[in-house]
């Protein structure tokens, strides 16, 4: 039997012994292609569930729940996930927990205030994103909401001085094609449209929110490239401000409503489950997405947002026509497109215009190293959703 370590590599348990991989070659190669097809339904099902679950709460008969209030309940369950989780670190010790929180929060005060910025933009883009589906069609919104790839890439530019290749810069402006095709569709009155909907409200809010969404993230890796501390501790810190914010926008904004009918006021088992989409389904794909390659993850929000037309149309009565179809297939190809690695555009490009011959490595040179298919060119990180830019920064 062989032990396998963090890093991959296996100890011989005793003499004689031989490790799986030597044993069967095929085995690993097959159990991450699975791990690959596992996360790419999970990117999938999350991209696409959580977008779906909100208009669908949101349209239902009866009493409306307040948005406010669902977006405190995720920060809250979120913020309980992550301090069970550095519970389990500790190995349920919980004085080593209180130590490890009192150095980590209160000591190094300064590191948790810097979070303070990005909470609050993070906390005004989720109640952004029940303003924006309440009023545009789950489709429309899942295609429009892919602006955050541009703004992401132009606050990566101008913050973190990152450069972006020729084929990126034609993806976003195809991209931004794309999703202005979807509007004008929109704009037009493609298929019928709920009295109490208003299109220019939602479309203001789901920029509102892709502005917020790129810039909170390029800020979030700027303020702690170099700093420690884990994932969980991150969303912790992020969940105590968010918390706290959120009750403050839930005062502003529906505190006299709230106070009179109640907090749980016309939560339903569709409402929880937005909740807990919200509050689990970022932690879940920070867990997968390690499995999954930036070619992947672009071929998942494609699937997903095919996904959320199709379930428009059964659900919600959608109408796709042609041109909302060619709006939607040109984002679905910009995002693919900006997902692709450097150096595999270059190749494209390169055996387009030399043909099939192949680049010889000179005598007595080592080859040149081999990226990392998931840690790979960080002008592709803006893809990422909201948490895996947490986990980047991390």
């Amino acid at each position: 039997m062989a032990a396998v370590g963090s890093g991959g590599s296996t100890a011989a348990a005793g003499p004689g012994a031989v490790s799986a991989g030597a044993l069967e070659p095929g085995t690993a190669s097959a159990a991450h292609r699975r791990l690959k097809y596992i996360s790419l339904a999970v990117l999938v099902v999350q991209n696409a569930s959580l977008i779906l679950s909100i208009r669908y709460a949101r349209t239902l008969p009866g009493d409306r729940f307040f948005a406010t209030t669902a977006v405190v309940m995720a920060e809250v369950l979120k913020g309980l996930t992550c301090l069970l989780l550095l519970f389990a670190q500790k190995r349920g010790n919980v004085k080593h927990l209180a130590l490890f929180l009192h150095e980590a929060v209160l000591v190094r005060y300064v590191d948790t205030l810097k979070l303070a910025v990005p909470s609050l933009i993070y906390t005004l883009q989720n109640n952004l994103q029940y303003v924006a589906i309440s009023n545009l069609p789950a489709a429309t919104f899942q295609v429009t909401y892919q602006l955050k790839i541009l703004t992401t890439a132009l606050f990566s530019v101008l913050m973190l001085n990152r450069s972006l290749s020729r084929l990126q810069w034609a993806s976003l402006l195809l991209l931004f094609t794309g999703v202005a095709i979807v509007q004008a569709q929109q704009a037009g009155g493609g298929g019928p449209r709920p009295l109490d909907q208003n299109p220019g409200a939602g479309l203001v809010a789901v920029v509102a929110s892709c502005l917020s969404s790129g810039f909170a993230g390029v800020y979030f890796e700027k303020i702690l490239k170099g700093s420690s501390g884990s994932v969980w501790l991150r969303n912790l810190q992020l969940g105590l401000f968010g918390t706290a914010l959120g009750l403050v926008g839930l005062w502003w904004a529906e505190g006299t409503a709230v106070a009179r009918r109640g907090f749980f006021f016309g939560y339903t088992p569709a409402v929880w489950g937005v909740v807990l989409n919200q509050a689990f389904g970022g932690l879940l794909v920070a867990v997968v997405v390690k499995y999954a390659d930036n070619i992947l993850k672009g071929f998942a929000t494609s699937l997903s947002i095919v996904l959320s037309t199709v379930a428009s149309i059964r659900l919600f009565g959608f109408h796709v026509d042609p041109l909302f179809a060619l709006g939607a297939g040109l984002v679905i190809g910009a995002v693919y497109l900006y997902s692709l690695p450097r150096g595999a555009a270059k190749a494209t490009a390169s055996a387009s215009t030399s043909g099939p011959c192949t680049h010889q490595q000179p005598p007595g040179q080592p080859p040149p190293p081999k990226l990392s298919s998931h840690r790979g060119d960080l002008s592709t990180e803006p893809f990422l959703p909201k948490l895996l830019t947490k986990v980047k920064g991390s």
